[in-house]
């Protein structure tokens, strides 16, 4: 009996032990969980990134390019037409980064005012993005995604109409509207054609972004998982306990309360199983497909696109010259007496040169970044400026536009680099005539000074992607150097080196 008894004491007393540590077992049964999760997450998230890398970004670029220029030409428009008016502060407006123009009510009486700042200060957010912002995957995060999508959600192209809610949609509705009366064909097929592309940007830009968002959503959880929750008791792991070590543990990182309450549901709730299935298949990317051909690139191409692209530029120019001549007349006229008249009259019976002109211009230097004057005889730079402004329309398929098709790669973009420099002088000095033009014409006479910031952008938006074609060119002439050093032959594409499309969430 006392045998039998202390039998059963025993079974007892050890069951009640394992009683006792069964917590502490379902404990380090959800960290071992947790760990094979961390350890499969990461895995899935460093796939994902090098497919964001070598595919959706560049197609960010592509689709944020398309927008941006198409935005520009509408701008420009709106311009002309004197729809809005020139922001006399845009270029001096220094962006450090992205910011959301005004989106609030309209001041009725100073609506014209208020329409065209925030339209120039949208202009101006959409040249940073595209040209200087870092499209990279190590410096976007959720914050900076906010913030694209933002600009490109800044008016609803898609749904253009002066019905729209948003005041800035319905504001850029009715100008479209009102830049199509009395234009000729040609700007209306640039206004119908500018609204296509920006509701087709708008689509692909939006598809693009998801993808990064889901890469974002999961890398800030993981890290909060390796940083807080990992070593914190499944009884402490609820929102409020996170939010206080958060800022110590995650400091300069935002707490975003949606993502920790899914965090908490995904490792704590008897759904997480599933769930994070689910999440690993979504960020899973397919790799391994078979060798696909593609059509060897013809560089020599590239380089004359961008030939044909800077030559572009001819057209604004000679718009430009035009009101340049005006202005200048207006400037000389105020300073001329009966006897200067005289003499004008003179030496245009006798076919003489005018005498020259001369402006002391002001410019920031790019490369030292301070404030620097020059002397621009004005007759003589009109005269470089016509003979660069016939060079360039010769690029547009033109005599010079034939001669260089028949030259080597290495000839072409000489070329190219010496023109894209040109350009960019003439636009620096352009814009330092048109500042000059303004700030010393008398009050008077300011209604004659005829701006043109229009056109200036549309020779920036001119070498911006002639630019781009050349490094365009350099870029995939390097690829097939070291595809052809590594023994690669550079037509032949695998799907190892460019991951597919990996299969989204679908919210």
């Amino acid at each position: 009996m006392i045998g039998h008894y202390g039998d059963k004491t025993a079974w007892k007393d050890k069951s009640s032990i394992n009683l006792m540590f069964l917590p502490i077992i379902i404990i380090i049964k959800m960290a071992e969980t947790t760990t094979n999760y961390n350890d499969a997450l990461t895995h899935a998230l460093a796939m994902r990134k090098d497919w964001l890398e070598k595919s959706e970004l560049t197609k960010l670029k592509d689709a944020l390019h398309s927008y941006n220029s198409s935005f520009a030409s509408l701008y420009n428009i709106y311009l002309k037409k004197k729809l809005i008016n020139e922001d006399p502060y845009k270029q001096e407006t220094k962006i450090s980064e992205l910011e959301i123009p005004e989106t609030g009510p309209f001041n009725e009486a100073k609506r014209l005012e208020q329409v065209s700042l925030r339209l120039s200060s949208y202009d101006s957010q959409l040249d940073f993005l595209v040209n200087f912002y870092q499209l990279e995957v190590d410096f976007l995060n959720l914050e900076r995604i906010k913030r694209i999508v933002g600009l490109v959600r800044y008016i609803d192209w898609i749904n253009l109409s002066p019905d729209a809610q948003s005041l800035n949609t319905k504001a850029v509705a009715e100008l479209t509207n009102q830049s199509k009366i009395g234009v000729d064909a040609i700007t209306l097929s640039i206004i119908g054609e500018s609204l296509t592309r920006l509701s087709k940007s708008t689509v692909a830009i939006m598809n693009i972004i998801k993808n990064l968002t889901l890469y974002y959503k999961e890398s800030y959880k993981l890290n909060v998982r390796k940083s807080i929750t990992q070593s914190m008791p499944a009884s402490e792991a609820n929102a409020a306990n996170i939010k206080k070590k958060f800022s110590s543990a995650m400091p300069g990182v935002p707490f975003y309360q949606e993502l920790i309450d899914e965090l908490i549901k995904e490792d704590y709730s008897k759904d997480g199983a599933g769930i994070k299935e689910a999440i690993l298949r979504s960020l899973k990317v397919e790799e391994n497909k078979p060798k696909a051909l593609k059509a060897p690139v013809n560089f020599k191409n590239i380089l004359l696109d961008g030939i044909v692209v800077i030559g572009g530029a001819s057209n604004a120019l000679n718009e430009i010259a035009l009101k340049l001549d005006e202005n200048e007349a207006v400037m000389e006229n105020r300073k001329k007496g009966f006897i200067e008249t005289i003499k004008d009259l003179i030496r245009q019976l006798k076919h003489s040169e005018p005498e020259e002109v001369v402006y002391t211009v002001e410019y920031m230097d790019a490369t030292k970044s301070i404030p620097t004057k020059e002397k621009i005889g004005f007759h003589q730079f009109r005269e470089e400026m016509d003979k660069k402004t016939k060079m360039l329309s010769s690029f547009v398929r033109g005599t010079a536009y034939m001669k260089l098709s028949k030259m080597n790669e290495e000839q072409i973009i000489g070329y190219l680099e010496k023109n894209i420099k040109d350009v960019q002088a003439l636009h620096r000095t352009l814009n330092a005539l048109d500042d000059f033009f303004k700030s010393n014409v008398v009050t008077e006479d300011r209604e004659k000074i005829k701006g043109i910031k229009p056109e200036l952008s549309t020779i920036k938006n001119s070498f911006v992607k002639a630019n781009q074609l050349r490094y365009e060119y350099s870029a995939q002439k390097e690829e097939e150097e070291q595809l052809k050093h590594l023994g690669v032959n550079p037509i032949e594409v695998t799907h190892d080196a460019l991951p597919s499309q990996p299969s989204t969430p679908e919210s």
